[in-house]
């Protein structure tokens, strides 16, 4: 069993950033691959990105490259998630998912993912 909790989140003006965290409880979790997906008011819950078990890989969708990274810590059982260059549109509760993922994904979809964290609200104002 693996317990997931967000936290960083934050109201932030546009251009600016966040580091969201989420940590992981269980001692499997450097085992298990980590994505961030978030949702905004009204609309379906997207991915942001994706990393490996071992930290190699990462995974990002189009809208977020080049502005999050994500990045991991293995020996304090967490995961980080970079955000610069925030907008607006980024405006979303976030959340964090982790579960065992076969080599070669899919990494960015939410089905590939057992493990959920309760999710941690970004707001971006103009």
């Amino acid at each position: 069993q693996v317990q997931l909790a967000e936290s960083g989140g934050g109201l932030v003006q546009a251009g600016g950033s966040l580091r969201l965290s989420c940590a992981a409880s269980g001692r499997t979790f450097s085992r298990y691959a980590v994505a961030w997906f978030r949702q905004a008011p009204g609309k379906e819950r997207e991915s942001v990105g994706a990393i490996s078990w071992t930290g190699v890989s990462t995974y990002y969708t189009d809208s977020v490259k080049g502005r999050f990274t994500i990045s991991r810590d293995n020996a304090k059982n967490t995961v980080y998630l970079q955000m610069n260059s925030l907008k607006p549109e980024d405006t979303a509760v976030y959340y964090c998912a982790a579960d065992r993922i076969l080599v070669g994904g899919p990494y960015l979809r939410a089905e590939s993912y057992g493990y959920w964290g309760q999710g941690t609200q970004v707001t971006v104002s103009s």
